[in-house]
C-alpha cells in the first residue's frame, strides 16, 4: 500500500496533506496529480518566472513531486504541464491554500501552521445535534457588509460584523462562497481554488482570525460551498493535464446551465478532491457548517428530474455526508435543494442523502408569492400559507430568505410586499412574525433586517444610511426583538421538529385571511395571530386550550415599530365558549396587517 491508495479509491479526506505546496525542512515540496501529462515543471516568482523546475513522477498512477530547498513558502507559482515535447499550458495548483489577488491568477505558497486558534472552549461544547437549539443565521457577502475602498476585508469584518451579530441576536453567520474565483459578479459560485480562500479580502490567516474571534463570541460559522461545478477559465481545472481530469469527458454531461463545468462524480480522484476540500475547511479553519449549493444537480442530471436521477451524484453526497458526520459529528450539513426528492435529510444508514437540514424553498416561494398578492385575491390562495405545515415534518427544514430573493429584478423582501409604501412595511413586519414563529431554523440575508429597498449589488455595501429614517430604524428594532424572542424562547426552537408542539388554531379562515396557531414548551403556551388584510377588528375571537390570562408580548403594529399603534396593552381574560375545537375563547383587538404573539403560563387549567 502507498499513501495515495485512498485517494485513488475515492475515500481520501486529507488529500490536501498529500498534494499542494508544503514546507519540508528548509524547502518546499510541490506535489500534483496529472496522469496524462508528458512532463511537468514548476515556474515561480522566486526566480522571476524564468526557470523550469521539473517534477518527478513518484507514482505510476500520475503523481508528480519536486522538493526545492532552500526555499521560503512565500512565492507565487504555476505548473507548466506538457502534452508532448512541444505543447504545454499553465495551470494553478488545485490544492493551493492561497492565490494572487485577481486579476492575477497564480497559486501562492502558504504555510497555515503559523496560526494558532484559541477557540478550544467553543469547539468543545459544539452540539452533536442542533434540533433543540436556536439556529439564527445571518447570510453575508464579504464585500457587502462594509466597504473601505475597492474591497472589504476579513479584518474589517472582525471589528464590525461581530458586535452587529451580537446586537441583532444572530448566533450563526453564513458566508457566501469564499473559494478563490476570477469574476466578482459570480459571488464566488464559479470557483477555481477549492482550498484557497479568496485573496480579495485578505490572507488565510486573516480569515482564520475572523473565525476564531467569532467563536470567542459564541457565533458559529457556516460556509456556502459549491461542489457541483467549477469555472472554465483556462488557467484553472479545465482540461487540466490535456484531459478531462476534473470534468466529465462526455460532452452532454460536462457543461452546466451557468456555463461552468460539472465535476466528474464517477471519478474516485475527483471524489477524494471534493471530500478533502470539505474536510479541509472543517479541519484547518474550524468551520461549523457547510451549506451545499445546487443540491438538485447532485440528485438529477443538470438538476432536471426529466433527465433522470444522477446516481453518481447521489452516491457522492451520501459518501461525503456520512464521512463528514463520522469525522466531524458537531458540524451541520445543509442542502440548498429546489427539488421534491424525498429524504434529503436524515441518516445515510436509513436511506437518506445525509444532510442535517434542507432549505425550505417551497415555504419561501409560497410565502413571498402570497405577501406580494393583491389583498383582494388572498382568500383564493389561502393554502399558500397553511400548506407548509402539511409537509414540514417530512424533512428537517430551514427557512431561508436569502440573497437569491433580492437580486436579478426580483426586488428586495420589503419591496415585494403588496400595497402602498407604508403597507409594504406593515406586511413585511407581519412576514417576519410569521417566519420567526414558524417551525424551522432561520436564515436572513443582510439587508432584510433593515428593510433594504435596493437589490443586492456585490460592488456596494449595505445601505446603512437607511437607519437615519424612522421607518427603517423602527423596522430594525422590530426585527431585533423578534430575533431575540426566537433565540431565547424554548417554544420557538426546542420543539421545532416535534409535531406535538405546533397546532393550528384556525388554518382555514380564508374569508378574512387571518391565520392563528400555537407553539408551546413546558412552561408557556404562545398564540400567534396573523392578519393578512387591511381590516380592523375590535373584537376578534379565537379558541384556545387554556383558560386564564393571556399577555400580548409582541405586536407588529406597535407604534415603537412605526405601526398604527393599535395593540392589546393589558392582559386578556378568556371566557367560556366553544370555538375552534376549544372550550375557551380569547377576544382581542386585531389591527390591519398585525402579527401578534400572546403568551400564557401553562398550568392545570387546560380546557
Amino acid at each position: 500500500m502507498t499513501k495515495f491508495d485512498r485517494f485513488f479509491e475515492g475515500y481520501e479526506t486529507r488529500a490536501y496533506d498529500l498534494f499542494g505546496a508544503h514546507k519540508e525542512g528548509e524547502g518546499v515540496r510541490f506535489t500534483v496529480y496529472a496522469p496524462h501529462a508528458y512532463k511537468i515543471c514548476l515556474i515561480s516568482s522566486f526566480d522571476g518566472w524564468n526557470t523550469e523546475h521539473y517534477l518527478e513522477k513518484i507514482d505510476d498512477r500520475g503523481v508528480w513531486s519536486l522538493l526545492i530547498s532552500p526555499l521560503k513558502p512565500v512565492h507565487a507559482y504555476r505548473y507548466r504541464i506538457y502534452r508532448d515535447e512541444h505543447t504545454s499550458h499553465e495551470r494553478i495548483d488545485p490544492y493551493a491554500y492561497c492565490f494572487e489577488r485577481r486579476p492575477s491568477t497564480a497559486s501562492c505558497m502558504y504555510d497555515l501552521d503559523y496560526f494558532t486558534f484559541s477557540d478550544k472552549e467553543y469547539m468543545d461544547v459544539r452540539p452533536n445535534t442542533h434540533d433543540d437549539r436556536p439556529v439564527n443565521i445571518y447570510e453575508v457577502h464579504f464585500n457587502s457588509f462594509r466597504k473601505d475602498g475597492q474591497f472589504s476585508s476579513y479584518r474589517q469584518l472582525k471589528e464590525e460584523l461581530i458586535p452587529y451579530l451580537e446586537k441583532e441576536h444572530f448566533n450563526y453567520v453564513e458566508f457566501m462562497p469564499v473559494f478563490e474565483h476570477p469574476f466578482d459578479g459570480s459571488w464566488g459560485y464559479q470557483a477555481t481554488g477549492f482550498y484557497g480562500v479568496t485573496s480579495r479580502y485578505g490572507t488565510p490567516y486573516d480569515f482564520m482570525e475572523l473565525i476564531n474571534e467569532l467563536h470567542l463570541h459564541g457565533i458559529g460559522v457556516i460556509l456556502d460551498v459549491v461542489y457541483a461545478h467549477f469555472v472554465g477559465d483556462e488557467f484553472g481545472l479545465i482540461d487540466y493535464d490535456f484531459s478531462p481530469l476534473y470534468e466529465y469527458p462526455e460532452p452532454h454531461l460536462k457543461k452546466s446551465e451557468w456555463g461552468s463545468y460539472y465535476f466528474n462524480l464517477y471519478s474516485p480522484t475527483v471524489i477524494s478532491f471534493l471530500m478533502s476540500s470539505a474536510a479541509f475547511y472543517l479541519d484547518r479553519y474550524h468551520i461549523d457548517g457547510l451549506r451545499f449549493d445546487a443540491v438538485s444537480h447532485f440528485i438529477y442530471h443538470k438538476g432536471d428530474s426529466t433527465k433522470g436521477e444522477n446516481v453518481e451524484g447521489q452516491a457522492f453526497i451520501k459518501r461525503l455526508n456520512y464521512t463528514m458526520h463520522q469525522q466531524y459529528p458537531q458540524v451541520m450539513m445543509i442542502a440548498e435543494d429546489s427539488s421534491d426528492f424525498p429524504k434529503v435529510t436524515g441518516r445515510v444508514e436509513d436511506g437518506a442523502l445525509g444532510f442535517d437540514y434542507k432549505w425550505d424553498l417551497g415555504w419561501m416561494n409560497d410565502t413571498l408569492r402570497y405577501y406580494a398578492m393583491d389583498h383582494e385575491y388572498r382568500k383564493y390562495h389561502h393554502n399558500l400559507i397553511n400548506f407548509s405545515m402539511y409537509y414540514f415534518y417530512s424533512e428537517r427544514f430551514l427557512l431561508p430568505l436569502s440573497h437569491d430573493e433580492v437580486v436579478h429584478g426580483k426586488r428586495t423582501i420589503v419591496d415585494k410586499m403588496f400595497g402602498s409604501y407604508e403597507e409594504k412595511f406593515s406586511l413585511c413586519r407581519n412576514l417576519f412574525v410569521y417566519m420567526f414563529t414558524h417551525p424551522g431554523k432561520k436564515l436572513n440575508f443582510l439587508g432584510n433586517e433593515i428593510a433594504q429597498i435596493r437589490e443586492f449589488d456585490e460592488q456596494k455595501e449595505n445601505d446603512w444610511f437607511l437607519l437615519q429614517y424612522p421607518i427603517h430604524d423602527s423596522f430594525s428594532h422590530m426585527f431585533r426583538e423578534l430575533s431575540e424572542l426566537y433565540t431565547t424562547t424554548e417554544a420557538f426552537y426546542r420543539y421545532e421538529y416535534d409535531s406535538e408542539h405546533f397546532r393550528w388554531i384556525d388554518a382555514d379562515n380564508a374569508a378574512q385571511s387571518v391565520f392563528s396557531y400555537m407553539r408551546w414548551d413546558d412552561k408557556y403556551c404562545y398564540i400567534v395571530v396573523l392578519n393578512m388584510m387591511p381590516i380592523y377588528y375590535q373584537d376578534y375571537e379565537i379558541g384556545v386550550p387554556y383558560r386564564g390570562m393571556y399577555t400580548e408580548i409582541f405586536n407588529s403594529e406597535d407604534s415603537r415599530f412605526n405601526g398604527c399603534g393599535v395593540i392589546n396593552p393589558d392582559p386578556i381574560q378568556t371566557h367560556r365558549g366553544q370555538k375552534h375545537g376549544h372550550r375557551n375563547i380569547l377576544r382581542f383587538t386585531l389591527a390591519p396587517f398585525a402579527g401578534i404573539i400572546f403568551r400564557k403560563k401553562v398550568g392545570k387549567h387546560a380546557e
